[in-house]
């Protein structure tokens, strides 16, 4: 891992400081993508990726969402029409939409593994070339898919602990995704070891790609603007594996119950207000918004600092 040039974040951190700013969030903003690229800190080209897959879990009807909805999904993003190509043109972001062998589930966690180890390393790796392409903020979620709250809750289960309860939304269908993230845990019981290994057993093709997208972004010094509570699942593996994988990122919308406690165990607040968010890859296209800004004001505290050292 590279370090983060701790002191580029801590000369942002000084200029908000020194212009009674140093409460602001916004300062905190400045200073990890300071931190994160060890320069300037600056977002002209944030890409947002979404990835796709389908859970063998879903057989088991625990959603009220439709299996090919999904699909829909894909479908829309990739005609343009779905509401998060109109966020990403109205806030000048890039998208791409990766589908991940939609058509073929992964295995049914309550009884087997989503995916062997092999599978999961390439999935990871394919999440990894969604950073290429130079793009200098890479926002990362998922598409909903059918599943996918009950394969985040067993991942949070095996890497967080705790009973499935807390990781679970509070609903009619909570009793049945709670026996179904059980009789998971008890299955996978030997792999709740290695987060890796749990991510695999456990988790899912998106969960895998958007681990994989994080980990590259780290290498290439790049920030991430986590989306979400299936993020925050795919962070959570890279976090318990070690923290500072996971230094670069910033979490624009963690939902309510699961996705908040997950936030607050990685150290994340999200950026959006409560209420803002609009599902999938909207939260993170809504928070670049906020970026600008922050990098915007230490642009003025910056050319004000280097203004009053000339007269």
């Amino acid at each position: 891992m590279p370090k983060l040039e701790v002191e580029a974040g801590t000369a942002v951190t000084h200029l908000f400081q020194g212009n009674r700013a140093g409460d602001s969030r916004l300062g905190g903003i400045a200073s990890l993508f300071a931190s994160v690229s060890g320069g300037r800190p600056s977002m002209s080209r944030p890409s947002l990726a979404l990835f796709a897959g389908t859970h063998g879990i879903a057989r088991h009807g625990i959603s009220a969402r439709r299996m090919d909805a999904t699909l829909a999904m894909v479908g829309a993003c990739g005609s343009g029409d779905a509401p998060v190509n109109h966020l990403c043109a109205a806030n000048m972001i890039g998208l791409k939409v990766y589908d991940l062998a939609l058509h073929l589930p992964t295995g049914d966690i309550s009884t087997t593994a989503a995916m062997d180890e092999r599978n999961a390393a390439a999935t990871m790796a394919f999440g990894m070339e969604a950073i290429a392409g130079g793009a200098d903020c890479v926002l990362v979620g998922s598409i909903a898919s059918t599943g996918d709250e009950t394969v985040a809750a067993a991942l949070f289960c095996g890497l967080h602990g705790g009973a499935p309860s807390d990781w679970l939304p509070d609903d009619d269908l909570a009793g049945k995704r709670g026996t179904l993230v059980a009789d998971a845990l008890e299955t996978h019981a030997s792999a709740l070891g290695d987060p890796l290994s749990v991510l695999a057993a456990l988790g899912g093709r998106e969960f895998a790609a958007m681990a994989g997208a994080i980990l590259a972004a780290r290498i290439e010094k790049v920030p991430v603007i986590l989306d979400g509570m299936t993020a925050l699942a795919a962070a959570s593996a890279l976090w318990v594996v070690d923290p500072a994988t996971i230094a670069h990122c910033l979490l624009a919308d963690a939902g309510t119950g699961a996705g908040l406690r997950a936030a607050e165990r990685l150290g994340l607040r999200p950026l959006l207000a409560e209420g803002l968010a609009a599902g999938e890859g909207t939260a993170a296209a809504l928070a670049t918004s906020t970026v600008r800004d922050a990098l915007a004001l230490h642009a003025g505290f910056a050319a004000q600092a280097r203004a009053a050292h000339h007269h």
